[in-house]
């Protein structure tokens, strides 16, 4: 079924189909933390196993992403699509009746390699469903209703764990599932059928899965163990160079997994730097603003957790208003200026200290960031998909979620270290002569190992412990800018690059569109040109109104 010939009513069912297959996804991944302590204390397995059932889902679906969206362009969007959606609701089951640690990490792992599947194929559809000039607006609603989702997890996971069992929260999937799967075949086309000689690029799928899990688990480990440790180091080495490898095999191999080749386009490149540099930012925030608020301003879990709603609120808002301008304008002003706005909302957060009021100090940043996040995901999105042939729509789209994950969690380990080192420096500096007392040592040697925290000490005087517990707090506040000033830099820069690199597109205007569906012909001397202006030769062609 050809994109410009499908009726709206099935491009809409489409979309919805899109939207709740990586919705339960989206929802499944923050709903898990909500219910870690009630699954300790039913499965047990300690802090390994809290830390397990959630890593080995995150693990499976950054390793798996790219190879997902290949098979989505090698055997269909739909196959692929309804078989990951499949699979999620198949291992959803096995995780709600898992009766040991060990069967849920294991299946929480096999819930992952689904996601991956899923995840690119649902973008991979709507490239297929929607045509270039209504792509946009789409892919706008897909992530609107994606952040929906996000928001959606802790609620309805802390509703269901506190009134009935953790188990809950796998076992509500099933619904969503089923309706997902029966819209998916009875509306999502087939697809082109596979070409004929093509085959599965094992070697290269094998070293890309097995690069992108050893960076992949290095970089999770990593902020509780330190790069010095060979749980970080030896996974993240390995992994390296096994990813190496598979972009060389990648480059001589005659059927590539990846097309190296899309690189080569101007706005696939730049869109995907862009993400890079976008999403290394978006990752710093949300992870120090919600360690900032509980362990420097004194905020509950649950009143942390809550605190960035309304870029959640704002996205859904306005994601699909800027995915239908840049539609109609290009995209290149969005992916510019929605990342400077983000960042001047991140500025802002750059005057919190650690007496936080929320409406005044918090809320108007992160309503500006989330203007400004508004303002460029769904352009960027469909760009980068628009750039690549509907035939590598998967793994255009497996490719722009790697990036996004990996940018997220290079720039936590990254900047993590930074932050620590700031803390240290800055909580000796203020300690001055105190810092060489022992057992004010010894809590500032551990506190090195947890930046952002509160620093007590026993069994010395009540005013060294005010001394120490000013100290800390004011050198968390200060490691904490230093977060957010990195985090500001990178999505500024990704305006920048954005600006620099991305070029609209050429448009192409149909005959019916303009006034009594003519062509004027040649414009006048000196008059504007328009698309309706261009000879019928030069507007079927595709001449551009500008670029």
């Amino acid at each position: 079924m050809a994109a410009a010939t499908t009726p709206r009513r099935t491009k809409t069912l489409v979309l919805v189909a899109a939207i709740l297959g990586t919705t339960v996804v989206t929802v499944d991944s923050t709903v898990v933390n909500v219910a870690l302590p009630a699954i300790a204390d039913d499965l047990g397995g300690g802090l390994a196993g809290q830390q397990w059932t959630a890593n080995a889902y995150l693990v499976t679906l950054g390793s798996l992403l790219l190879i997902g969206g290949s098979l989505g362009d090698l055997f269909g969007e739909r196959r692929v699509f309804a078989l990951g959606v499949a699979g999620f609701g198949v291992t959803s089951v096995l995780c709600a009746v898992a009766p040991t640690i060990e069967l849920l990490v294991l299946s929480r792992a096999l819930q992952g390699v689904c996601s991956a599947l899923l995840t690119p194929a649902a973008l991979a559809v709507i490239v297929a469903v929607f045509p270039s000039n209504e792509r946009g607006k789409a892919v706008g609603a897909w992530t609107a209703w994606g952040g929906i989702g996000t928001l959606l997890g802790p609620l309805i996971g802390g509703q269901l764990v506190d009134t009935a069992s953790w188990r809950w929260i796998f076992a509500i999937n099933i619904p969503i599932v089923l309706v997902t799967l029966l819209l998916t075949l009875r509306v999502v086309p087939a697809g082109r059928p596979r070409p004929e000689g093509v085959s599965v690029d094992a070697v290269g799928a094998a070293l890309c899965a097995l690069g992108l899990a050893g960076i992949t688990f290095g970089l999770i480990e990593q902020p509780l163990r330190g790069f010095g440790d060979p749980a970080v180091f030896l996974p993240l080495a390995a992994g390296a160079l096994l990813f190496a490898s598979f972009i060389a095999w990648e480059a001589r191999t005659e059927q590539p997994m990846l097309p190296l080749g899309l690189f080569s386009r101007r706005n696939f490149a730049a869109g995907n730097i862009e993400t890079l540099s976008m999403y290394g930012g978006l990752g710093l925030l949300f992870f120090f603003l919600v360690l900032f608020l509980q362990q420097v301003a004194g905020y509950s879990a649950l009143a942390a957790g809550a605190a960035s709603l309304p870029v959640t609120v704002v996205m859904f808002l306005l994601s699909r208003r800027f995915g239908m301008l840049a539609d109609r304008h290009g995209p290149r002003l969005f992916m510019g200026v929605g990342p400077l706005v983000a960042a001047a909302g991140l500025a802002w957060l750059l005057r919190l200290d650690a007496d936080v009021d929320y409406l005044t100090d918090l809320l108007p940043g992160l309503l500006l960031f989330g203007v400004g996040l508004s303002i460029t995901v769904a352009p960027l999105t469909a760009t980068v998909l628009a750039d690549a042939d509907e035939r590598n729509a998967g793994i255009a789209s497996g490719v722009n979620n790697a990036i996004a994950r990996v940018a997220s969690l290079v720039a936590i380990a990254a900047v993590g270290a930074l932050v620590a080192a700031s803390f240290g420096s800055t909580l000796k500096e203020e300690l001055g002569d105190l810092a060489t007392r022992p057992k004010v040592a010894a809590a500032v040697e551990e506190a090195d190992r947890q930046p952002l925290a509160q620093v007590t000490v026993e069994g010395v005087p009540a005013g060294v412990q005010e001394d120490v517990a000013r100290a800390a707090q004011d050198a968390s506040v200060t490691a904490f800018r230093v977060g957010i000033g990195i985090a500001t830099a990178l999505v500024a820069l990704g305006g920048l690059l954005g600006l620099a690199g991305i070029r609209n597109p050429r448009r192409r205007v149909d005959a019916q569109d303009c006034a009594g569906g003519q062509l004027a012909g040649v414009p006048r001397e000196g008059a504007r040109q328009s698309p309706c202006d261009w000879p019928r030769q030069a507007r079927d062609t595709g001449v551009p109104a500008s670029a």
